[in-house]
């Protein structure tokens, strides 16, 4: 018996559909685009990709277009940096909420308390516990330098 779809994958399949009947192209391309990348790690990892998985691929979607639109924006490249824009957004939708500044710093706190880190050397423990609270909901690349500069201080 097939494990049950997960409730993003799903919600993204009717966005597809949905997509389709209004003749929404750049809207659809972006879509597929998303379903391509869930359905290549499913093929590759031969299971089921889960909610929080999806939401992975589409943290690391995001980090890929931000990358692209500082790229073609420091080039003058105004109408790549558009596309790049709209696919953003498109992604974004589908994200989960993201954390305030203040939530992000009440769980870097309330998490090297719990840990009971004391220097950067144990920067590791706290992004390990971090990181499956944060994915999809902070740039983890900045919460890396709040960690460390918590840390250091």
């Amino acid at each position: 018996m097939p494990a049950e779809a997960s409730p993003l994958k799903l919600t993204l399949q009717e966005c597809v559909k949905a997509a389709m009947r209004a003749k929404e192209r750049d809207r659809l391309a972006t879509l597929r685009q998303i379903t391509a990348a869930i359905k290549q790690v499913e093929v590759d990892t031969r299971t089921d990709v889960d909610d929080d998985g999806i939401i992975a691929i589409m943290t690391k979607m995001c980090k890929q277009r931000r990358d692209s639109l500082s790229q073609f924006e420091a080039a003058g490249r105004t109408d790549l940096a558009e596309i790049e824009v709209a696919e953003l957004a498109i992604i974004e939708e589908f994200m989960p909420t993201a954390m305030t500044n203040d939530e992000i710093a009440a769980a870097i706190a309330e998490t090297i308390a719990q840990v009971g880190a004391t220097g950067p050397k144990e920067m590791g423990k706290v992004m390990n516990l971090l990181r499956p609270q944060m994915q999809g909901r902070a740039d983890m690349g900045a919460v890396s330098g709040l960690v460390k500069a918590a840390l250091t201080s």
